[in-house]
């Protein structure tokens, strides 16, 4: 099997596993999702005519299909809310306007019924055109209301048929919403031009594409989205940065999404109380075409204006994702000191990356802003000196065994030069 999992998704992903402490409080793991919390998949089902070919393990697309979505429903976890969307599954006819609203609920996200839904599954025919754009506007309605994850798992075998509606741009708008939408997919060919706008989807909001060229390669894929969408995650808080520190959001610790334009200065406040540390990363991902060398910024500064620290990366174009990071200690005060206790960092990310006319850019860039206030140094010998801290320790001793690794070679070479002569 052919897996390619973007690095954006990489990314996204070590975002929540570095703020999982922050946005579960102990046990929470262990709690079972009830009602609003529970987990949602959607699993969205091309069933176009060319889903016909009999090219998987000798038999039709829509055969395996069939056959992995009658064990997956089998082995769903009981927790989860899953539904099942078509398209192309209705309309048999040439008009291109009808064909691109064929999309169609077959079976409702929620409780899951298994028979019922297998039966469902069972009376699927491949018939019309591929509207992927249309289904994913409405697999997102579908997985509307709640505060659990939400995961879109699309299986097709060619490209959408619906353009001008664009599936990348639909994608991108999903994920503008900032509402914690996962969009996975799985490609039935191992087609250049499929694999491009498929990846190009789940780029978009941070999930991952498979080519799929066996039905048990298949099953085995969406039963480990499915069981993916059971367990806790941290869902990013959709926030809106300012172009001034003054009318900035205040963020706590957490974990936050946002869209930047290219070139854009987005700024945020945090609340630093005394004898506390700011820690605060951000990954931008470029999930469009976008001219090489550009660079992010991260600065951190008093709400006067005066930088305190910075975080800076660049790129050549070899990677999807650029992100940097800060810290900033707070020392304790003390008893008589007239500082204010609670110090406000403006923080403000700024963004070079441009690109070629024609590419849209809007909406902006997906932004993931980690920020994580947590205990200072215990004192202010802990506290980085020059960006060193303790680091200063091991330069020196590299240093001094510099030293005497010199001295002594230079005492081997005279005595080897003084051997040559005497011999």
């Amino acid at each position: 099997m052919i897996r390619r999992t973007r690095p954006v998704a990489g990314a996204i992903a070590l975002l929540a596993a570095l703020t999982a402490g922050i946005a579960f409080p102990a046990g929470a793991a262990a709690d079972e999702p009830r009602g609003d919390h529970a987990p949602k998949v959607d699993l969205v089902l091309d069933v176009s005519g060319s889903m016909r070919a009999k090219d998987i393990d000798g038999q039709s697309r829509m055969a395996a299909a069939k056959q992995a979505f009658n064990e997956v429903l089998d082995a769903t976890p009981e927790d989860v809310r899953l539904g099942i969307r078509t398209l192309g599954a209705d309309y048999p006819g040439d008009d291109r306007k009808e064909g691109c609203k064929d999309t169609a609920q077959l079976y409702p996200v929620g409780p899951l019924d298994r028979t019922e839904a297998k039966t469902a599954v069972a009376t699927l025919v491949p018939t019309g055109w591929t509207p992927i754009g249309p289904a994913l506007l409405q697999a997102a309605d579908d997985l509307d209301g709640g505060d659990g994850s939400k995961r879109i798992v699309l299986i097709s075998d060619g490209e959408d048929t619906c353009a001008p509606l664009d599936p990348c741009e639909v994608a991108r708008e999903i994920a503008a919403k900032g509402i914690g939408l996962t969009i996975d997919t799985l490609g039935l060919v191992p087609n250049a031009k499929l694999s491009r706008q498929l990846s190009c989807i789940a780029e978009a909001t941070g999930g991952t594409y498979t080519s799929i060229e066996h039905q048990d390669e298949l099953t085995d894929r969406v039963n480990e989205l499915v069981d993916r969408a059971a367990e806790p995650v941290v869902t990013p808080v959709a926030v809106e940065g300012a172009g001034t520190c003054a009318k900035a959001p205040e963020l706590k610790s957490g974990l936050y999404t946002d869209r930047e334009e290219f070139g854009q200065q987005r700024w945020y406040r945090v609340e630093l109380p005394a004898g506390q540390e700011l820690r605060a990363s951000v990954s931008v991902a470029a999930d469009r075409a976008v001219r090489p060398d550009y660079g992010i910024l991260m600065r951190a500064v008093t709400i006067h204006g005066r930088e305190i620290v910075r975080g800076e990366a660049t790129g050549n174009g070899r990677t999807d994702v650029l992100s940097t990071g800060l810290r900033h200690p707070k020392p304790e005060l003390d008893d008589d000191s007239d500082e204010p206790s609670t110090e406000t960092v403006c923080l403000g990310v700024t963004t070079s990356f441009s690109a070629d006319a024609g590419v849209k850019t809007t909406p902006g860039l997906p932004l993931e802003l980690t920020v994580d206030v947590v205990d200072g140094p215990d004192n202010a010998s802990d506290v980085a000196s020059f960006g060193l801290g303790r680091g200063w320790w091991l330069l020196g001793a590299l240093i001094v065994a510099g030293f005497l690794a010199g001295l002594v070679w230079g005492w081997l070479s005279r005595w080897r030069v003084a051997v040559w002569r005497t011999n």
